[in-house]
């Protein structure tokens, strides 16, 4: 509309008159590539309940339909969930007033008895998974179908079962309103809320909405409370919030489903062509007329032509052909695949592998144009992705049922835990140990753990952890180790063990070496005794080198000196090395 200065303006919807320039240029109407961008502003449900069914269709295709989706969406279960979460009991010995003694021997208890629980089929309802396959099996869901939903059963009386835990399973499409209402304010897409927003319960779907072979009646549905009156958990409904207010999740492939869609389709299109182009060898032209034609083969046209079609040539290798008169034979050189067609999609592959948080070298297992550092850091990067997804699915998955189980065996008298529901948070503490994210050079990875451990900055337990193991574990199973090799050893081997791992300790400054521990060490190993220069190097004051057990040099003549055994670090040494001396039982012959 023109103003009362005859100015033309032009004006929005709603009759305000439109900016000529904004402070914000995201925000401007006016320029050609901001024209037609106009998207709503909506709540994070309005946004998002009314597209998701879309949104997880189409996702699940991709997963069974396209390869990079379905290698993409494999490699994060793998990387994430691997071999599984392993549970490790933490409890807040402080907060309970325990030693850390007696919260080890109870934590090992509680493992010990989870181990029932967990690496078995118990902790399914439909006794089929253990629990590694549901962690497997819940993160697919959230991946493709933007959540994971288990409800828990409660069965006391079932005589073929240890525990009366288990989770049931189930596909997210049949969490919805009863008879496909339409949302409201307590009730989104079958989570029903109270007036504080909070989960109340969860209406379930009996059979899923398109299972129409299956189906008999009237579709029903169930009202599952989230929890017991007295607090325990019935609902476990994992999924990522990306905004307040959001009750749904979002599948991962949701901002790139369009990208997927189109270079899937391109690939196919190119590698049609490209199929199409290896079938056509030559073609084979004529420069003479209709006319031309007729007169010299005495026929017309349409009988050249019929006469034409019957001759038949087939290329092969130093074949020659005789062509008839006029005719010229053209290769044909196909121009498929496109020369920009790698780029082109490595590209769009890069855009899809953004999006997923994984580098693009990664996404399609290709490593053949990095070297180790870029191979590392883009390593680096998708691990701090991948421990982000590790701790959703600990606190939201794996935490809940792993307190639930925990009720039950404390309510039985199997775990004691006096004033378990005043220190819930105490007793239920634990830390969830993933798999081992590998190495890239194992060596220099390996250097570096031992140095962060040395200077202070990394304990045994935070290295193996992030192998995937458990640090007690390792140093017990190294201790059998230890323990066995020395049983089958001989005398010999044993002394030369011994001598060994003596010098690694004075080389590496564990051990202050002592003369009598050198002059021990060579007698019971039948070495030579010391030399007069080796001997100087004991001096109080002198430099002390590092001593190794080789013999004297054959013109010094040293006679061997009597020591009294081995001194104190000597024998502190064995309890290092953990290596049984000899047994004084058996017959003399043994002895020997």
């Amino acid at each position: 509309m023109a103003g009362m200065s005859g100015d033309l303006q032009i004006l929005d919807h709603r009759g305000t008159p439109l900016k000529q320039s904004t402070a914000y240029h995201g925000a401007g109407r006016t320029a050609k590539e901001l024209r037609d961008w106009n998207p709503m502003l909506a709540s994070a449900d309005a946004d998002l309940l009314s597209e998701l069914p879309n949104l997880v269709a189409r996702t699940r295709d991709l997963g069974r339909n396209n390869g990079v989706a379905a290698g993409g969406i494999q490699t994060l279960v793998d990387n994430v969930i691997g071999t599984g979460l392993r549970m490790q009991a933490k409890p807040d010995y402080r907060t309970l007033g325990w030693s850390k003694e007696e919260a080890d021997a109870w934590a090992e208890q509680v493992e010990r008895e989870w181990r029932t629980f967990a690496e078995t089929t118990e902790c399914d309802a439909g006794g089929e998974l253990d629990f590694a396959e549901l962690q497997q099996l819940a993160f697919q869901s959230r991946l493709e179908s933007a959540e994971a939903l288990g409800v828990a059963r409660w069965w006391p009386n079932d005589r073929n079962r240890r525990w009366a835990t288990a989770i049931q399973m189930v596909d997210p499409d049949r969490l919805s309103n009863p008879q496909n209402m339409m949302d409201t304010a307590t009730l989104r897409r079958g989570v029903e809320l109270d007036r504080r927003g909070r989960r109340v319960a969860y209406h379930i779907r009996r059979t899923h909405p398109m299972d129409l072979p299956f189906r008999v009646g009237k579709a029903r549905w169930d009202r599952v409370p989230a929890r017991m009156r007295r607090g325990r958990r019935l609902v476990i409904h994992a999924f990522e919030r990306r905004r307040v207010g959001q009750h749904r999740g979002i599948p991962i492939l949701s901002p790139v489903l369009a990208e997927f869609r189109m270079v899937d389709r391109y690939h196919r299109t190119e590698l049609q062509s490209a199929v199409v182009n290896s079938l056509i060898a030559a073609f084979i032209q004529t420069t003479s007329s209709a006319d031309q034609l007729a007169e010299a083969f005495g026929m017309n046209f349409e009988e050249y032509a019929n006469a034409r079609k019957q001759w038949e040539g087939q290329l092969e290798g130093g074949a020659v052909f005789q062509l008839p008169p006029g005719d010229t034979m053209t290769a044909f050189k196909p121009e498929r695949p496109n020369s920009a067609f790698d780029s082109f999609v490595k590209s769009t592959l890069r855009h899809i592998a953004t999006a997923m948080n994984m580098p693009y070298e990664l996404l399609l297992k290709d490593f053949s144009g990095t070297n180790y550092s870029s191979a590392r850091a883009a390593l680096l990067e998708a691990w701090r992705h991948f421990n982000g997804r590790r701790r959703f699915m600990a606190t939201k998955w794996c935490q809940p049922i792993y307190e639930l189980w925990l009720e039950e065996a404390v309510q039985r008298g199997i775990i004691d835990a006096p004033g378990f529901y005043e220190n819930w948070h105490a007793y239920t503490r634990a830390r969830w140990i993933g798999p081992g994210r590998g190495w890239v050079d194992p060596v220099k990875e390996a250097q570096a753990a031992v140095l962060r451990m040395e200077a202070g900055i990394s304990t045994l337990e935070d290295e193996c952890a992030e192998q995937g193991k458990d640090w007690e574990e390792v140093l017990e199973q190294q201790a059998r180790e230890r323990n066995l090799r020395s049983e089958l050893m001989s005398e010999d081997e044993r002394n030369r063990l011994r001598a060994e791992t003596y010098g690694i300790g004075v080389r590496a400054a564990l051990i202050t070496p002592q003369p009598e521990d050198e002059e021990h060490f060579r007698q019971e190993s039948d070495l030579e005794p010391m030399s007069r220069e080796t001997r100087e190097a004991w001096r109080e004051g002198g430099t002390r080198r590092p001593v190794t057990l080789q013999p004297p040099r054959e013109e010094e003549d040293e006679q061997p000196q009597q020591s009294g055994g081995p001194s104190g670090r000597s024998q502190r040494l064995d309890a290092l090395m953990n290596v049984k001396p000899p047994s004084d039982e058996g017959s003399d012959e043994e002895k020997t």
